[in-house]
């Protein structure tokens, strides 16, 4: 691809994807695997956006925030089981005083934790694969409650052989896998040149995750009878969740793990005039990173940018807002923007690193995707 001179439609799909889940209930590679062909962007003309017939003209969104406990590399089915098992415990105890949410959303990484130190081996020891032993746990707590569960994971892809991969996946109230949707890209070249994240995002094997998912995938929008659901683990790059909310996107899940920006949270809300929702690790004792370090503020934002529900402490708690979809649907469109005046400057703009870096070489830890990356950058 060209990196300095972008066609209108290339850019488009590069910078977002911004087409539109043509399977309910399916999103990203689910959505490639069930039709069996990739597919292509398109957008509605008339500022709507495909859905799915409501079922609930209102519904409840409950935000988990919880600790975030790397596995044990000693010791990796016994701690990751540990976790998972703590993670059930948080699904019934939501249920603890009877009605609970009727969609429960972790943070980033709840099953594996995020570990000081692992080399894309360690990370690829600790990854679950979905399905897999854990999703099927979770699917039978989803299908008892009759909600839907969100959450992220380091994942292993059997089609992706040697990846690490950052996973946010959706189990709907019948315990199907209704989404799996990969981490669309890493921040890079920000921490000095010395270090880089090496999980393979869909940024880092664009051509590839296109060649076998199609452009669709990129940023996929999962339309349920609650809503149109969009998941997340990227932070500060708002063009993405305005090609989500143009795609029909009208509730954003974004996970964390070791803090976030309020303002990027609220920000998305409002320039989209959609619901965000992010999700934060809590307090950690026994972790090997300070217990609080940047835990808390898992928060619920409403259409104009505003809080409408926030935790009220860094430690483990569950957030919960009422989201009157139906009343919401009924006046909402997509995002009214002008790319006219600015599509010039998009199509001349050339990112600091190209895609597809990891299509080659993947690398092996922190130092090394640092030193990988070091030379890859085309700005001087």
């Amino acid at each position: 691809m060209n990196q300095t001179a972008l066609s209108r439609r290339a850019l488009i799909g590069a910078a977002g994807g911004l087409g539109l889940t043509a399977a309910i209930g399916v999103s990203g590679t689910a959505a490639a695997a069930s039709s069996g062909q990739p597919r292509d962007v398109v957008l509605n003309t008339d500022g709507r956006y495909p859905v799915a017939p409501l079922t609930k003209e209102s519904w409840t969104l409950g935000v988990a925030q919880c600790r975030s406990m790397p596995v044990d590399l000693n010791r990796v089915e016994a701690s990751r089981r540990e976790n998972l098992n703590h993670m059930i415990g948080l699904i019934d105890a939501a249920f603890a005083f009877g009605a609970g949410p009727d969609l429960l959303f972790f943070h980033e990484f709840p099953i594996t934790g995020f570990g000081a130190g692992w080399t894309r081996k360690d990370v690829l020891k600790v990854a679950i694969e979905i399905p897999g032993a854990e999703t099927e746990e979770i699917a039978k707590k989803a299908r008892q409650y009759g909600i839907y569960i969100v959450f992220g994971s380091y994942a292993r892809d059997p089609d992706w052989p040697g990846h690490a991969l950052s996973i946010t996946t959706m189990i709907g109230p019948d315990g199907k896998i209704l989404a799996r949707d990969w981490k669309a890209r890493n921040i890079k070249g920000v921490f000095g040149g010395e270090i880089e994240l090496f999980t393979t995002t869909i940024y880092d094997v664009l051509d590839r995750f296109v060649e076998m998912y199609g452009r669709d995938a990129i940023l996929p929008v999962v339309q349920t009878p609650i809503g149109n659901l969009a998941m997340s683990s990227v932070q500060r790059e708002p063009e993405l969740f305005r090609a989500l909310a143009m795609k029909g996107a009208e509730v954003i899940l974004r996970t964390a793990t070791g803090g976030f920006v309020p303002t990027d949270i609220a920000a998305t809300s409002l320039y989209n005039s959609v619901y965000t929702a992010i999700a934060n690790n809590a307090v950690s004792p026994g972790s090997p990173f300070f217990e609080d370090s940047n835990a808390g503020g898992s928060a619920i934002y409403g259409p104009d940018g505003e809080p409408i529900a926030i935790a009220k402490s860094p430690n483990e708690t569950l957030v919960m807002a009422r989201i009157p979809i139906g009343a919401f649907r009924a006046r909402h469109r997509q995002p009214t923007i002008h790319p006219q005046l600015y599509m010039d400057v998009l199509n001349g703009y050339t990112p600091r690193f190209p895609p597809n870096l990891f299509s080659t070489y993947v690398p092996s830890d922190l130092k090394d995707a640092g030193r990988y990356l070091r030379d890859k950058g085309v700005w001087k």
